[in-house]
């Protein structure tokens, strides 16, 4: 891969080659990506679904909203900083080309701000919610209706593939989605594979999938703009754009800190062992007269937290440029904090936030509760759906399609596409909204 390509600043639809050096500086391409997202539908409900607290009422715990805003910060750090040493390294890039450090970052920051937008309600348990629907509830009767590809992707429900369709699926009055530049989806594709076969190999980026059938052929022209690598003969399988691993480096180190922040504020951790464990990665930064001069537990938290994330944004940059010919080659297989000197103290932060913040009884409760009212509203939808389009809708089932907005697709002769459209109507609402069409469906509260 070469970055000339990866950078690109095309968008859907268009017919003449954007070049960098005639970008208008006050309002970039790849700025404007940003903004793209920031103003959508589909950002403005992460608000309100779960990070990892699902429906908490406690105002400083994450939601995936803020969390996104977060990533994408730290994104921004991770792409100027290697942006910077890639164009000390690659100088034509900025003196023939006109790319400069900030492109990087605002590429890696759009992609880091978008990485969770097509998260169901519930967090990752809304996502199994969904796959099991089509495992072992009534979406399982479907199974001899649909390719192997397709049920895969319904059995496998994935918030990557669901936010790249998000991105890019045409709407009337707005074909090609948000109309990213290409770069930037290339960015923001983790997983760039289809949802078969599943977990091939080891590599990291097979460990999940990044697009739905629906969203094949928008796929493969990302990938062939951007030149990324084909890794199969026999299926849809790429290398990662070498800027996609920037912006899971920056969701890892969100996730792994701050998550084990909320932990503490919680209550669900003790503050004992933030310093015991986030000392470690920043043995070389704290002051500990600046520490033991905050009075309170979440100014103490908050100012071990900035340092590690600060620390661990450092290593990851040094990690991608000593690994950069592996990782344009497409052979460097490992998530970039996978090298990381701390490893041992990240997996021992990540284990205790599991056994204290992720099994937390209001977690597994709330968790437990989101499963019923996700089977409830796939049934329900799927049910009326396919009866509509079968001619054997009852009363009921008319009501529920009046119901549904004018963008789900009820009428395709697909009957992948008919339930996909389902699971992405489910997959955008928020989490109280969706409480709210469980109880509608149930007839409760009226």
């Amino acid at each position: 891969m070469n970055w000339e390509q990866l950078l690109s600043l095309k968008r859907f639809g268009d017919t003449n080659k954007r070049i960098r050096k005639e970008q208008d500086e006050t309002r970039l391409g790849f700025e404007v990506d940003y903004d793209r997202v920031i103003f959508s539908s589909e950002f403005r409900s992460l608000q309100d679904k779960t990070q990892v607290i699902p429906l908490s009422e406690t105002d400083f715990v994450h939601t995936r909203l803020t969390h996104s805003l977060e990533v994408s910060v730290v994104g921004r750090s991770l792409g100027r900083l290697v942006g910077k040493k890639l164009l000390e390294k690659h100088p034509h890039l900025q003196s023939s080309l006109g790319y400069q450090a900030n492109d990087f970052g605002a590429i890696v920051a759009a992609a880091a701000l978008a990485h969770d937008i097509g998260n169901p309600p519930f967090g990752h348990s809304g996502e199994k919610a969904i796959g099991e629907f089509f495992i072992t509830g009534a979406g399982k009767n479907f199974r001899s209706q649909l390719t192997d590809k397709e049920y895969q992707d319904l059995c496998d429900f994935e918030g990557n593939a669901n936010g790249f369709k998000i991105l890019t699926e045409d709407r009337a009055g707005r074909l090609g989605g948000l109309r990213l530049c290409y770069a930037t989806l290339g960015a923001f594709m983790k997983y760039p594979k289809e949802s078969l076969p599943k977990k091939p190999t080891k590599h990291i980026a097979d460990k999940k999938y990044g697009f739905f059938q629906s969203e094949k052929e928008a796929f493969q022209d990302v990938a062939s703009e951007l030149g990324l690598i084909k890794r199969s003969e026999t299926d849809l399988s790429y290398s990662r754009h070498p800027l996609a691993f920037l912006v899971e480096a920056a969701d890892d180190i969100c996730y792994t800190i701050i998550d084990f922040e909320d932990g503490i504020n919680l209550g669900l951790i003790q503050e004992e062992y933030a310093l015991e464990y986030l000392s470690k990665i920043i043995r070389n930064n704290i002051r500990p007269e600046n520490y033991y001069a905050l009075s309170t537990k979440e100014d103490r938290i908050g100012y071990l937290r900035a340092l590690s994330i600060g620390s661990l944004i450092n290593e990851a940059v040094d990690i991608f440029m000593d690994n950069e010919e592996a990782i344009l080659n497409g052979t460097f297989d490992t998530g970039l904090l996978d090298k990381s000197q701390y490893q041992a103290q990240i997996n021992d932060i990540i284990k205790i936030s599991i056994d204290n913040v992720y099994q937390s009884t209001e977690v597994i409760d709330k968790e437990i509760a989101g499963y019923g009212v996700i089977n409830t509203l796939l049934n329900t939808y799927a049910t009326a759906v396919n009866n509509g389009f079968n001619n054997t809708a009852s009363n009921y089932d008319k009501l529920i399609l009046k119901s549904l907005p004018k963008n789900i697709n009820t009428t395709s002769a697909s009957l992948y596409k008919r339930l996909s459209s389902v699971c992405y109507y489910v997959s955008l609402l928020s989490d109280s909204k969706a409480i709210l069409e469980y109880k509608k469906i149930k007839g409760i509260g009226f």
